[in-house]
């Protein structure tokens, strides 16, 4: 079975386990790395002595043989970078967020379709054995038609990034971008069957003085139809990393949680719980869950999408969602008010 070629763009701490995730995926081949620095292009090539090592990603671009480039630069440079990606002709894997300007990610949906190139967003949760079973459970009635959702993340403060891009606005867009528009991707998920998300209130604050902008404690309710609703909380306040969803529907609930030191270990503490009124029952995950893990199923589903068509985990349009749903939040907070989608 031929390999799918991959190009990476970006060699910083998430950049290294995708690297790690490509490399360990049996359907791909990671053939070339683009990194800015000395150090992180000295790293990249002890670590993956056969993959070419490129200071300038338009030099990777320019190789016939590569088919898909996944990007995990700073959400400043999504669109510029993507938007190159799917102009050489090749798929593209985008880290979330697509971008912090909408019109961006309409933009590369539009240029990916006029390309004819696969636009993959990288929401990993929704391959998770923890995440998408519940996921899964919604589906299939376990909890009748769902009414309410809490998911919740209690984690120490941001890394900073490189050249502490995470903590500069005008590069990261607004903190809502960044962990949970995961959250708001899973709500949207998980109550799919009501159709798409129809208004927002949010909530924030800061604690650190100099970066007020930079919120540490957020909380966000979305309506949906039919009167159900999703609250999304998160606070950078507090220590390691547990997050925690809960959701009620018409016959029964789950809760799901999931702890670690931090946010990338690969040994979490995990479970899920399922009620139908009656009986209370723990459901068995058999395959770690974590961002680490499922980094390697998402190259897996993106090398089968190339190869034969396979279906995406998270497209362009989710990518464009989940954006809107956290510029919408942060518009929520600003203005003190509800904001519709």
């Amino acid at each position: 079975m031929k390999k799918v070629r991959f190009g990476l763009v970006g060699y910083g701490a998430w950049g290294k386990h995708h690297a790690r995730a490509i490399s360990e995926c049996a359907e791909s081949e990671l053939v070339a790395i683009a990194a800015r620095s000395d150090s992180t292009q000295a790293e990249a090539r002890a670590n993956h002595p056969a993959a070419q090592i490129v200071a300038d990603y338009r030099e990777m671009l320019a190789r016939p043989d590569i088919d898909v480039v996944d990007v995990v630069l700073p959400t400043d440079l999504h669109y510029q970078v993507g938007s190159a990606v799917l102009r050489a002709g090749k798929h593209l894997l985008l880290e979330k967020p697509m971008s912090a300007n909408l019109a961006h990610c309409e933009e590369l949906i539009q240029l990916a379709k006029q390309q004819k190139r696969l636009l993959a967003i990288g929401h990993e949760f929704r391959l998770s054995s923890l995440w998408g079973k519940v996921k899964e459970m919604i589906d299939s009635g376990a909890i009748g038609e769902p009414q309410y959702a809490l998911i919740e993340l209690w984690r120490n403060p941001y890394r900073q990034g490189t050249d502490g891009w995470r903590y500069d606005i005008a590069r990261v867009g607004n903190w809502i971008l960044e962990e949970p528009i995961h959250f708001f991707d899973l709500a949207r998920w998980y109550f799919s069957s009501l159709g798409n998300p129809q208004s927002v209130y949010a909530r924030a604050n800061a604690r650190r003085s100099e970066y007020p902008e930079l919120q540490d404690n957020f909380s966000a309710i979305i309506n949906f139809s039919h009167g159900a609703y999703a609250v999304i909380s998160q606070t950078l306040s507090a220590f390691e990393h547990h997050q925690v969803v809960k959701i009620t529907g018409t016959k029964g609930a789950l809760w799901a949680t999931w702890s670690g030191a931090f946010d990338r270990t690969f040994h979490p503490t995990f479970s899920l719980r399922h009620s139908n009124g009656d009986i209370l029952k723990e459901i068995p995950i058999t395959k770690l869950t974590g961002e680490v893990y499922e980094l390697v199923d998402q190259i897996e589903v993106v090398s089968r999408a190339v190869r034969n068509g396979a279906a995406l985990s998270a497209t362009g349009e989710d990518g464009k969602w989940s954006v809107q749903m956290c510029l919408k939040a942060q518009e929520s907070v600003d203005r003190g008010s509800v904001i519709t989608f």
